[in-house]
C-alpha cells in the first residue's frame, strides 16, 4: 500500500478554501510536511531546493559564489566534484563553503584569478536515506577583450551606390551588444535605406551626400563587465555624378563620363543573406529571427511570407524596418520555409530561408517523489521529449544505476523504475538523466519508506465560519503510513455523514456542498490505520450573506462637474464589513477631488481620465461582494487636426480633417470656416456643414480669394475649440458674379440726382480692380444712357436735372477681368422741391362737443413737386365761449398719410371756439396752408363740483357747502342733491331729490332726524346734462337728554357685564379672521355691498375707460338714477379702493374704524372725490357711549 502525508494547510475560509487534492495522490507522493512536531520523528531523504545555473558565467573582478542549498532529515551533508573529480575544498584556503549548506565561495578579490577556477561543478547532498546530485555547473568567466588594432582606409564612393561598414566585434563571454554612434556618442539615425544588421555590420542601401562623415563608430557593450569598446573611426565620403566626372575629366578621357540616371536608379540585389536560399537552425522555446538586407535604388521595401502556411499572428514581430523577422517561443511547428521579398520601382528579388527547429530535452512528465509505507508498490516515472529524441538513463544516489547496489523491490522499465513490496531498506534518491546533443535534464526523486500511526495536522477545536448556501470546506489534513481512512461525525452522538448528502475529498477534507443555517454545529474527524486512530473536532457557523442593496448607477457627467455614486451595504449583524471604492480595478487615485464616506463615493472637478468602471467591494472576513458602475466625462469635442486640401481646382477644393477625440459624447457635425487674407484677414465667416460621420468636405470657393479653413466639432454638449488653420489657397482672378445691391436714386437738392448702392465686398470682387459703371437716363424721354465710370465707392450724384423727375438707373460692376452680368434697372427721382399750392374747399363738420371731421379738396399732383407724404391739420383753441376772453394756446398737429382728403380731430373741449387750416406734405416739407377756418363746439356735461364739506350739525340740520366744477363745459343751469338716511344695520332709507339754484355754493337742510347718519349725492347740470356726481356722508347731533339716560345705563353693572361679553366675542371674531386673512381667505365685504347695490347703478373698475378725456353721452344719463331704500353702493361711477378692497375697513373692521366699549362700530364715514381724498368732511364729533348705543339698538 503506498503512504499519504498529508501536509498542514492553513485554515481558509470555507467559502474560498481550495481543494487540497495534491496531498493525496497515487502516483504523486509529495514531501513530509513540515510539521515541526512530526519533522521530530520523521526521517526524509535530500532533496536540492536551490543551485547555479547549469551555463554559470561569472564577473572576474568578484568573489565566486556557486549555490547549492537542499532539504532533509537528518539535514544533508554536501561534497563537490571539479571537471568530474572530487573536490577536496579544505585544501584550498580560498574556498570556504557556508555552514549548513553546500553554497561555495571562493575569494578571488584577495588573490587568485578567475580563470583558475573554470570547469565543471557538481554538489552532493547526502544523508542516511540518499544522496541527491546538483546539475552539472558550467563556470566560466566573463570576457571582454579589447578590439584589435587595424588602419582602416577612408571609403570614398559616389552617390547612389550601396555600402556596408563592417564591425566584427571581439570575441565576448557573453557576446556583446552592438550599436553605432558618433564621436559625440550620439547614435547614428537608421531607416528603411540605412539600418544595422544581426551581425553588428552597418548596412546602405544607397548612400546619400549627408551621409559624409568621419565618424562611423561601431561599440560593443559588454554588459556582465558593464564595459564598453570601441573600434577605429570609418571615415565615409559621398561624392556626387558631377563632381565624379569632373575628376576624370581632369585624368581621363570622355569616354568615361558617369550618366547621372544609371547611378540614381536599379533593381533591388540582396546585402545578406547572399545567393537565394540558406538554412537557418534555431531551438526550441528560443526566439527565431530572419533577416534580408538588399540595396537598391530607390530604396527596397521588405515582405515576409512563409511558403505553405501562415505567420504565427501572435508570435510574429518585425524589426529593423521589417528587415527583421521574429517569431517568439518558437516549435517544431515553425520549422519551414520562409521567403523574403525585396521590392522597388524596378523589380523584385526573392530569398528562401529553410527553417529547422531542434529542441533540446523538455518534460513531459519529470519524477516525483514517492513516499511509501512497507510493503507498498510504487513507481517513477521519466517522460521527456526532444529533437533529437533524448535517451533516458537512471541513477541512485548519484552512481549509475547499473553499478548502483542491488535492491530486490526495484525493477528498470526504460523510462519507468517499477517497486514492489517495499521495505525500509528500499528509501533512495533516484536521478533521472534525460540528453540529447543540445543538452540535458537532470530531476531527483526520492523513495521513502515509512511506518507510522495516524496523527491529525489540522488544529483541535478550529472554528469555520461559511456564509448560507455556500459550499463549507472542513480540513482534516492527516498523516499515516499505511495511509488512513478517514470519517467524519456531526455532534456527540451522531453516525458517521453519508457521501449522498456530503462530499469526503481524499485528502480528508469534508465539503458541505450547500450550507445552511442548520449545518451549524461540532464535526469529529476520525483516522485510521493498523497501527492506530486519531480524531479532532471542528466548529461550524453559518452567517447570512453580504448583500449590496443599493448599487452605484451609470453615470454621465461633463468635464469639471462633481459625481457621486452610492454604495449600501446589508450584512451579517456579527460581521463587519469594509468598503473599498476601486477604478478599473485599482486603488482610487491619490486625488483630494475623491471623498469617500459611508455609503458614497463623491468626485469633484471630473477630469477626463477619471472616467472609467468604479467599483464598490464590501468584504468582510468571510466573504466580499461588488457592484460597479461606468462614469462616462463628455465634454465638447477636442479640435479637429491634421487639415489638408486637395483637388485643388478654380472654383473647389477638397479639405479633409482629422477628428479629435469626442469625449465621450459623438460627434453630431463639423462646421468649417473661413479666413480671407487678402481681404479680412483675421476675420472668419461660416462656409458649411458636414455630417459629424464625414471627415472630407468639397467646398465651392470664390475667385480671387485667398483662403484658409478651421473645422470645428460639434456635439450634444457644444462645439469645439477651432482647428488650425489650413494651408492657404488664393484662387484665381474672374470677372465679378454679382452686380451692387440696393442701388436707389433720390434726388438731395431740387436740381440733382444721387445714385447710391451697397458696393460689393473684398470677397465678392473676384478680383482686383474693382470699379462700377453707373448709368442713368429719364424715364420719359428718349434720351440715350448716360454712363460713367467709378472707382470702389458706393455713391454718385447727377446735377442739372430737372425737379422731380423719374429716372432709370443701373449700376455695373466691372474689374480688371471683365463686367459683371447686366444689371436690373431701377426707378429714381431727381430732387424734390416744396408743393406750391394749398388744399382748397376745406370744410369742418362737428360731430359732437369734442369731435370734428375736416373735408378739403386735393392739390394737383404737379404742384407737388415730390413725393406725396399726406396733408397735416393745424389747429388752436382760440376763445372760450363761458367767459369770453380769448387766450392764444399751443397750436396742435394731425399729419393724415398718403392721399386722403378728410380727417377726425377728437380730444376737443366743450364749449369753445378752434381755427384750424390744412397743409400738403412732401419729402422736402410742407407747401403753403389753406385759409384758416373757424368752427365753435357745443356745451358738454360739467365735471364733479370740485368739493362737498358736511358743516355746522345740528340735532335736525345740517349745512352743506361747496366749490363749482373745475371744468363746468357750458352755462350750468342747477345743481341737483340727493340724500337717503343709514340706519345701524348699514340699510339705506327713502331717497330726497332737492334741486339748487346754479348761483349757490352753501345749502342747510333742516328738520333731518336726530343721531342719524346721512348720504349725499351731488352733481351740477348744463343744457348738455347732468355731470359726475360727488357723495359724502354725515350724522346730526344727539339729543342730551336721552344720552343722559344712555348713560346712567352705561354706568349700570349687569350693562357693562354685556358689553364686555360681547366685546368678548367680537375678539374671538378679529381672531379668526385675521387667521383666515393669513390664509388666503377673504371676507365677501364686496358680496354684502353688491346685496345692496341699485341694479340700476353699475359701477366700473377704473380701467374700463371712463376716466378718460371723452365720454359717451349715453353713459353721462345714468350717473344720477337715485339709490333704492336699502342700497349703500356709491353713485360717483367708480367704486373706490376703500370700497371696492376685500377689507374690513368700511365694514368698521379697517384702520379708519373703532368699536365702543359695547363692540359697536362708530368710526366716521368720509365722503371722497373721485380718487382724492376730500378736504374737511370727516366729522368733528368724537365716537361716545351714546352713539355706540344708538348704533348697536
Amino acid at each position: 500500500m503506498q503512504l499519504e502525508i498529508m501536509p498542514r494547510k492553513k485554515r481558509l475560509p470555507a467559502g474560498r478554501a481550495p481543494l487540497l487534492l495534491l496531498l493525496c495522490q497515487l502516483v504523486r507522493a509529495l514531501d513530509v510536511p513540515l510539521d515541526s512536531k512530526l519533522l521530530e520523528d520523521l526521517v526524509q531523504p535530500p532533496t536540492i531546493t536551490q543551485q547555479s545555473p547549469k551555463d554559470y558565467i561569472i564577473d572576474p573582478r568578484e568573489n565566486i559564489v556557486i549555490q547549492c542549498e537542499a532539504k532533509g532529515k537528518p539535514p544533508p551533508s554536501f561534497s563537490w566534484t571539479r571537471n568530474g573529480t572530487h573536490f577536496d575544498i579544505e585544501k584550498d584556503p580560498l574556498v570556504t563553503m557556508k555552514p549548513g549548506s553546500g553554497t561555495l565561495t571562493i575569494n578571488i578579490m584577495s588573490e587568485g584569478k578567475a580563470e583558475t577556477y573554470e570547469g565543471v561543478y557538481q554538489c552532493t547532498a547526502r544523508n542516511e536515506r540518499g544522496a541527491a546530485i546538483s546539475n552539472n555547473i558550467v563556470v566560466r568567466p566573463s570576457r571582454s577583450p579589447l578590439w584589435t588594432k587595424e588602419k582602416l582606409e577612408p571609403i570614398t564612393l559616389r552617390n547612389g551606390q550601396s555600402l556596408i561598414l563592417p564591425c566584427r566585434p571581439p570575441l565576448g563571454l557573453p557576446p556583446p551588444i552592438i550599436f553605432w554612434m558618433d564621436n559625440s556618442f550620439q547614435r547614428l539615425p537608421q531607416s528603411e535605406r540605412v539600418s544595422q544588421g544581426l551581425n553588428g555590420d552597418l548596412y546602405f542601401s544607397n548612400v546619400l551626400p549627408e551621409d559624409t562623415r568621419e565618424d562611423y563608430i561601431c561599440y560593443a557593450r559588454f554588459n556582465h563587465t558593464q564595459t564598453i569598446q570601441q573600434k577605429q573611426p570609418i571615415s565615409v565620403k559621398v561624392i556626387s555624378v558631377d563632381e565624379l566626372n569632373d575628376t576624370i575629366a581632369a585624368n581621363l578621357n570622355d569616354s568615361e563620363f558617369y550618366s547621372a540616371k544609371s547611378n540614381r536608379e536599379r533593381p533591388p540585389t540582396f546585402l545578406t543573406p547572399e545567393g537565394n536560399a540558406s538554412h537557418k537552425e534555431e531551438l526550441r522555446g528560443n526566439v527565431l529571427s530572419l533577416e534580408c538586407i538588399a540595396e537598391g535604388l530607390p530604396t527596397p521595401i521588405i515582405y515576409w511570407i512563409k511558403e505553405d502556411g501562415t505567420l504565427p499572428i501572435n508570435r510574429t514581430f518585425y524589426k529593423n524596418f521589417k528587415k527583421t523577422l521574429q517569431i517568439i517561443q518558437v516549435s517544431e511547428a515553425d520549422s519551414g520555409n520562409y521567403q523574403c521579398i525585396a521590392k522597388n520601382p524596378l523589380g523584385a528579388i526573392y530569398h528562401t530561408i529553410s527553417v529547422t527547429v531542434k529542441a533540446a530535452p523538455y518534460w513531459i512528465m519529470a519524477p516525483q517523489n514517492l513516499v511509501l509505507s512497507p510493503g507498498e508498490d510504487g513507481r517513477l516515472i521519466c517522460r521527456a521529449n526532444g529533437n533529437p529524441k533524448p535517451r533516458i538513463s537512471w541513477l541512485s544516489n548519484g552512481v549509475p544505476i547499473e553499478i548502483a547496489p542491488d535492491d530486490p523491490s526495484r525493477n528498470i522499465d526504460g523510462d519507468t523504475i517499477i517497486f514492489s513490496n517495499v521495505q525500509e531498506r528500499s528509501s533512495a534518491v533516484y536521478q533521472c538523466n534525460a540528453s540529447n546533443e543540445y543538452g540535458y535534464l537532470l530531476a531527483n526523486a526520492f523513495v521513502n519508506v515509512l511506518a507510522e500511526p495516524p496523527r491529525i495536522l489540522t488544529s483541535a477545536n478550529t472554528l469555520y465560519q461559511v456564509i448560507t448556501d455556500r459550499p463549507a470546506l472542513l480540513d482534516c489534513a492527516f498523516f499515516g503510513s499505511p495511509l488512513p481512512t478517514v470519517e467524519w461525525f456531526k455532534g456527540a452522538k451522531g453516525s458517521a455523514l453519508r457521501e449522498d448528502i456530503y462530499v469526503l475529498h481524499e485528502n480528508g477534507t469534508l465539503e458541505i456542498p450547500v450550507a445552511q443555517k442548520d449545518s451549524t454545529g461540532t464535526y469529529t474527524c476520525v483516522a485510521r490505520n493498523k497501527l492506530g486512530m486519531a480524531k479532532n473536532e471542528v466548529h461550524l457557523e453559518i452567517k447570512d450573506a453580504t448583500r449590496i442593496i443599493k448599487q452605484p448607477e451609470y453615470a454621465v457627467v461633463q468635464r469639471g462637474g462633481t459625481v457621486s455614486f452610492e454604495c449600501k451595504v446589508k450584512h451579517d449583524h456579527t460581521l463587519i464589513p469594509t468598503i473599498t471604492w476601486l477604478k478599473d480595478s485599482g486603488e482610487l487615485p491619490n486625488d483630494g477631488r475623491f471623498t469617500v464616506d459611508k455609503d458614497h463615493l463623491v468626485v469633484a472637478d471630473v477630469w477626463d481620465n477619471d472616467g472609467g468602471t468604479y467599483t464598490c467591494v464590501a468584504n468582510t472576513t468571510l466573504d466580499n461582494v461588488s457592484a460597479s458602475a461606468v462614469l462616462s466625462v463628455v465634454d465638447v469635442p477636442n479640435p479637429p487636426f491634421d487639415l489638408e486640401l486637395t483637388d485643388q481646382l478654380d472654383k473647389s477644393v477638397q479639405l479633409s480633417w482629422t477628428p479629435g477625440n469626442d469625449n465621450n459624447s459623438p460627434i453630431t457635425k463639423f462646421i468649417i470656416e473661413y479666413e480671407d487674407a487678402m481681404h479680412e484677414a483675421g476675420l472668419w465667416h461660416h462656409q458649411t456643414e458636414v455630417s459629424g460621420m464625414q471627415t472630407t468636405a468639397q467646398l465651392k470657393l470664390s475667385p480671387y480669394v485667398n483662403y484658409s479653413f478651421r473645422v470645428m466639432a460639434v456635439n450634444s454638449l457644444g462645439r469645439s475649440l477651432p482647428s488650425e488653420a489650413s494651408e492657404q489657397y488664393l484662387t484665381k482672378a474672374a470677372e465679378p458674379d454679382t452686380n451692387p445691391t440696393a442701388v436707389e436714386g433720390l434726388g438731395s437738392e431740387p436740381d440733382n440726382l444721387v445714385i447710391t448702392w451697397k458696393p460689393l465686398n473684398g470677397f465678392e470682387s473676384n478680383g482686383p480692380g474693382l470699379q462700377y459703371k453707373v448709368s442713368w437716363r429719364q424715364k420719359d424721354g428718349d434720351d440715350e444712357w448716360t454712363s460713367v465710370v467709378v472707382a470702389n465707392v458706393s455713391k454718385y450724384i447727377v446735377s442739372g436735372t430737372p425737379t422731380f423727375v423719374p429716372y432709370l438707373i443701373k449700376v455695373q460692376a466691372l474689374n480688371d477681368v471683365g463686367f459683371a452680368p447686366e444689371p436690373a434697372v431701377v426707378m429714381g427721382h431727381s430732387g424734390e422741391d416744396l408743393p406750391m399750392v394749398a388744399p382748397g374747399n376745406v370744410r369742418v363738420n362737428v360731430v359732437n362737443s369734442t369731435l370734428a371731421e375736416v373735408h378739403w379738396d386735393p392739390v394737383p399732383l404737379k404742384s407737388i413737386r415730390g413725393h406725396l407724404q399726406g396733408y397735416r391739420i393745424y389747429y388752436w383753441k382760440a376763445q372760450s365761449s363761458s367767459k369770453r376772453n380769448r387766450r392764444h394756446l399751443e397750436k396742435k398737429i394731425l399729419t393724415f398719410q398718403g392721399s386722403k382728403t378728410h380727417g377726425m380731430l377728437p380730444g376737443l373741449e366743450p364749449f369753445s371756439h378752434y381755427t384750424l387750416n390744412v397743409r400738403v406734405v412732401n419729402g422736402k416739407g410742407e407747401g403753403p396752408a389753406s385759409p384758416d377756418r373757424v368752427f365753435t363746439t357745443p356745451e358738454g356735461v360739467p365735471s364733479a363740483p370740485s368739493s362737498l364739506k358736511i358743516v355746522n350739525p345740528t340735532l335736525d340740520s345740517l349745512t352743506l357747502e361747496w366749490d363749482p366744477p373745475s371744468r363746468p363745459n357750458g352755462i350750468l343751469t342747477e345743481y341737483t342733491l340727493k340724500y337717503q338716511p343709514i340706519n345701524s344695520t348699514h340699510e339705506l332709507g327713502p331717497l330726497v331729490d332737492l334741486k339748487i339754484p346754479a348761483n349757490k355754493t352753501r345749502w342747510t337742510l333742516k328738520n333731518l332726524n336726530f343721531s342719524t347718519r346721512y348720504k349725499f349725492y351731488f352733481y351740477a347740470q348744463t343744457a348738455a346734462g347732468s355731470g359726475s356726481q360727488i357723495t359724502e356722508e354725515a350724522v346730526t347731533n344727539v339729543d342730551e337728554a336721552m344720552a343722559s339716560r344712555q348713560v346712567d345705563i352705561a354706568t349700570q353693572g349687569w350693562f357693562i357685564g354685556l358689553m364686555c361679553a360681547v366685546a368678548l366675542l367680537i375678539l374671538i371674531l378679529l381672531i379668526v379672521c385675521f387667521i383666515r386673512r393669513n390664509k388666503g381667505g377673504k371676507y365677501p365685504v364686496k358680496e354684502k355691498e353688491d346685496a345692496h347695490a341699485d341694479p340700476e347703478i353699475q359701477p366700473m373698475k377704473e380701467d374700463d375707460g371712463t376716466f378718460g378725456e371723452y365720454r359717451s353721452l349715453e353713459s353721462d344719463a345714468e350717473d344720477h338714477k337715485p339709490l333704492k331704500k336699502g342700497s349703500r353702493t356709491p353713485s360717483d361711477r367708480t367704486v373706490k379702493k376703500e370700497d371696492s378692497d376685500d377689507s374690513l375697513v368700511d365694514y368698521g373692521e379697517g384702520v379708519n374704524g373703532q368699536f365702543n366699549e359695547d363692540g359697536s362700530f362708530i368710526g366716521q364715514y368720509s365722503g371722497k372725490k373721485e380718487k382724492e381724498p376730500a378736504e374737511g368732511n370727516e366729522s368733528s364729533e368724537a365716537p361716545s357711549p351714546v352713539n355706540a348705543m344708538n348704533s348697536f339698538v
